[in-house]
């Protein structure tokens, strides 16, 4: 059988961590709002959509989104120079290229993931960017993962099919879209949640990716 990866971003591939905690600030103080919380709580988040994220942080609901806005204002201006590609991602692309269809699902818009991708000169690895405006229902729920398998045309039946990501998003997502999943410890999630949810934890994509080639053979 023909093999699929699907990868996660942040924290499984790249790590915009300082773009995301600063963009964050960034939007408290254009909208007044006084943010009680800490960067802990900011990163115990990523993941998550934005309004999610900002409700959980304190934001009323009905502000939501214009927080949501002011944080894209800005992320677009700096995310580029905020964000670096993670130790060994560029091997595991390069390995995994070898054996396996690969493209990313993540809860980052596509009009940002894209642009950031060929900064980083990996875009040409990948087929498909499945980002947030691509579906109704983000991680944990499946259509992200099962809209990214249509656009490949691939089944379950015929692939095998694999999701690597650093939370229990990404893990939740791949066990209700029946497939299999790869967890890494690079990222925002920690090894004992993340063995809840799949029995394959490593340490990094690349090792992920190892992982899944000896497992396909």
């Amino acid at each position: 059988m023909k093999n699929i990866i699907l990868f996660d971003l942040d924290g499984t591939l790249i790590d915009s961590t300082d773009a995301i905690v600063s963009t964050f600030h960034h939007s408290f103080t254009k909208m007044n709002f006084n943010f009680k919380g800490n960067d802990e709580d900011i990163k115990a988040l990523i993941g998550y959509p934005l309004d999610i994220m900002y409700k959980e942080l304190g934001v009323d609901e009905k502000l939501a989104w214009d927080f949501v806005a002011a944080y894209k204002e800005r992320y677009r201006l700096i995310s580029k120079a905020q964000t670096i590609l993670l130790q060994d991602a560029i091997a595991a692309l390069q390995l995994a290229s070898t054996f396996a269809r690969l493209s990313v699902v993540t809860t980052k818009t596509g009009a940002y993931t894209t642009p950031l991708l060929e900064h980083m000169r990996i875009d040409t690895f990948f087929e498909h960017v499945t980002g947030r405006e691509h579906v109704e229902n983000p991680k944990p729920h499946p259509e992200p993962i099962l809209k990214t398998m249509q656009l490949m045309n691939v089944t379950t039946n015929e692939h095998n099919i694999w999701m690597v990501g650093d939370t229990k998003l990404d893990l939740l997502a791949a066990n209700e879209a029946q497939i299999k999943s790869v967890a890494v410890l690079c990222g925002y999630g920690k090894k004992e949640e993340l063995q809840q949810y799949t029995p394959h934890v490593t340490n990094n994509s690349f090792e992920a990716v190892e992982l899944i080639k000896s497992l396909t053979k």
